[in-house]
């Protein structure tokens, strides 16, 4: 019984953790000490912390085969990829083995309980200055494993010692706490790390290690999300006290979620404005280039090229990021599908849509922007707009990449072509991270790509100040405020008067394209509205999606109202009527066969309205009926905005194991304790 609860609560700090292989840094630290003489020195608490990152940054997964972080919007409104979500199919996602595994909070605590009265009586060899910092970087750690747990489960259990492998202590250990006092006690870490951390830079000299700025960035983030998740679910069983909510009333002394809504979007405002403030004046510049790069790779597009760097040192916008290299066999294979293929995903219309013409005006509000020209091309349905759309998107005749000077153009055969890994799923390919260096995508014997992966950048913070100041206030009368939103319009090419925005926004027409438009099943005001629309914009492909659709309520309409996820306007369009062309197996151009068969499953394409289709988008989710949930479209119940805690946890601690009711954890709303379950319908 103790070995089980101990294993379910923790994991026992092995020799392998201390073999430090740094991905992060250009030097591999030394790593023959033994576990009893470790933390004695500053290098030993720089090798410790760094041996954590891959866990707390796992943006990329180095040698694997997709899109890496540019792959993590799919499954939401924003972007599609060819399988869909058990997310969006009530009933297929089923209770199993459960987010409760608290093992990367023990490795942090492990490290607090070694080095913590060591530094307190100065028997730690180095600089103090360093010394501090790698402690502030173990805060920031622990702050982002429980940041996780409150994203995944909510009301988790509050650990702050590697715990030993008693029954008793174990059990008691793993009772939950309310969901807003984890948010405190991870914005407590947070703060003491900001403390700790040096006041500028990092020990290794670059930005690959946590620094000030990145605590006070996801002190921000953690605010915000905490803050937007208790006032847009509250009177609900997913915030502490609401109607059906499983935890002890006896938790609640004291409780008062207004109060909480206030403290968290204060934090949110505070701790964004440090960093907004050091860094608003030098985001990345947008020469509005849609070819990033030369032939010679050159930039031409410095916010372009930002994203698909190989150093990303220079970007003051940058507050961190991850090196790879094939000297240090850490590579990926991001550049490989991203220039050579359609990496298997794709912008949705809803997203595409959401973006403003450059006169700073929804598309269906300014005269000037045409629908027919849908029919035309990619490239025409982007022309006038957001050059955030513009640029990070592959359009008709774009260089994919260049060797030797030679230039490889995309080719949209891709549409009707390729799986998983290469397919263009919606016709609006992605563009955001894809270098120019075509040998990074592989040639010869370059096979992996070393562009850099962004962790954390500045843009982040100007967004989340705009919309904590505002769902905290319900104004937009605020210097900062307008100063922040000023810039990342005037960064995207389009009319910096955000109130003309507002002011041309219909929210229910917005609503046919993006879940942002509603919380708790209702439209939210226009001002919100494009708030939030300037982060679903800004952030494309930076896999925040789904994240900010949870903590504001936005996916209610859904249970009642399926969503079907659109591509571009493929039938009656150019590649309808011309064809789209491929090189054949003797190297010839010849137009790909197009083949429409939803009952038998072998098309490459949905059905057009000449074919009994719903309309001429392409929508990748309607090619079969064959085994397919979402035919008709996502739905969604709102069990779904938490992950459910797997039957083996309730087992492992109950007091009567024969009886799951017994467990002094609690399971989250909707879902039952017994493995393979749906949920049930929740308020």
């Amino acid at each position: 019984m103790k070995k089980h609860i101990s294993i379910l609560l923790s994991t026992v700090i092995s020799l392998a953790v201390f073999s430090a292989c740094d991905d992060f840094l250009n030097k591999v630290p030394e790593s023959s000490v033994t576990p009893s003489a470790y933390f004695s020195a500053e290098e030993d608490l720089a090798a410790y912390t760094i041996n954590l990152y891959n866990g707390s940054f796992t943006s990329i997964s180095p040698g694997s085969y997709g899109i890496g972080t540019f792959g993590n919007d799919n499954g939401t409104d924003n972007q599609a990829q060819i399988d869909y979500s058990a997310r969006w199919a009530p009933g297929e996602w089923l209770v199993g083995s459960g987010s409760w595994d608290f093992s990367a909070i023990r490795n942090c605590n492990y490290f607090f309980d070694q080095v913590l009265p060591r530094f307190e009586e100065g028997s730690i060899s180095g600089s103090e200055t360093n010394i501090r910092h790698y402690i502030g970087e173990m805060y920031v750690l622990r702050a982002l494993a429980y940041f996780s747990k409150l994203q995944s489960i909510g009301d988790c259990p509050i650990i702050e010692t590697a715990l030993p492998d008693d029954e008793e202590v174990l059990m008691e250990a793993s009772r939950r706490r309310p969901r807003n006092e984890v948010a405190r006690f991870i914005i407590s870490d947070l703060e003491k790390a900001e403390d700790l951390l040096m006041a500028s830079g990092t020990p290794s000299g670059n930005k690959n290690r946590i620094s000030r700025d990145v605590a006070y960035l996801i002190h921000s983030r953690v605010a915000l999300y905490e803050g937007t998740w208790e006032k847009h679910h509250k009177g609900t069983a997913f915030v502490p006290g609401g109607p059906g909510w499983p935890g002890d009333p006896a938790d609640l002394d004291g409780f008062n979620i207004d109060t909480e809504i206030d403290y968290f979007l204060t934090q949110a405002i505070t701790a964004s404005k440090v960093v907004g403030d050091r860094h608003v004046a030098n985001l990345a510049q947008n020469t509005g280039t849609p070819e990033g790069m030369d032939s010679r790779l050159g930039v031409l597009n410095p916010y372009y090229v930002m994203f698909c760097d190989t150093d990303m040192e220079s970007y003051d916008e940058v507050l961190m990021w991850r090196r790879f290299s094939e000297d240090l066999n850490v590579t990926h294979n991001i550049q490989m599908q991203l220039g050579r293929n359609g990496g298997g995903t794709g912008w949705t219309l809803g997203l595409v849509n959401s973006f403003l013409t450059v006169n700073g005006l929804p598309i269906y509000a300014d005269p000037e922007y045409d629908p027919d020209w849908e029919l035309e091309s990619v490239k025409a349905t982007l022309q006038n707009r957001d050059s955030r759309i513009r640029i990070f998107t592959k359009q008709d005749g774009d260089v994919d990449f260049y060797i030797d000077g030679e230039p490889t153009y995309t080719n949209y055969h891709w549409i009707l072509d390729g799986q998983s890994e290469t397919k263009m799923v919606t016709g609006f390919p992605l563009k955001k991270g894809k270098h120019y260096d075509g040998l990074l995508g592989g040639n010869g014997t370059h096979q992996h790509g070393t562009t850099g992966s962004i962790i954390f950048r500045s843009a982040e913070a100007l967004l989340n100040y705009i919309e904590a100041y505002y769902e905290k206030n319900g104004t937009l009368a605020d210097a900062t405020l307008d100063t922040y939103w000023r810039a990342l319009r005037s960064r995207a090419l389009i009319d910096p008067d955000y109130n003309k925005t507002i002011a041309a926004t219909d929210v229910s027409k917005e609503a046919e394209g993006d879940w942002g438009a509603y919380s708790h099943g209702q439209l939210v005001d226009p001002v919100l509205y494009n708030i939030r629309r300037e982060r679903r914009d800004e952030l494309i492909g930076e896999g925040m999606r789904l994240a900010d659709l949870k903590r504001w309520r936005a996916l209610d309409q859904m249970a009642s109202e399926p969503y079907i996820i659109r591509g571009i306007r493929y039938w009656g369009s150019k590649y309808d009527t011309e064809g789209i062309w491929a090189p054949n197996s003797d190297g010839e151009l010849a137009p790909v066969t197009v083949i429409v068969d939803v009952d038998g499953g072998t098309g490459n394409i949905s059905a057009g309205v000449k074919d009994g289709g719903i309309d001429d988008y392409i929508r990748p989710y309607q090619l079969t009926r064959i085994n397919n949930s979402v035919f008709d479209g996502y739905r969604f119940t709102p069990a779904h905005y938490l992950d459910p805690i797997g039957q083996a946890t309730f087992r492992k601690t109950s007091v009567n194991k024969e009886d799951l009711e017994s467990s002094v954890v609690y399971q989250n709303p909707g879902w039952s304790k017994v493995a393979g379950t749906a949920p049930s319908t929740v308020q």
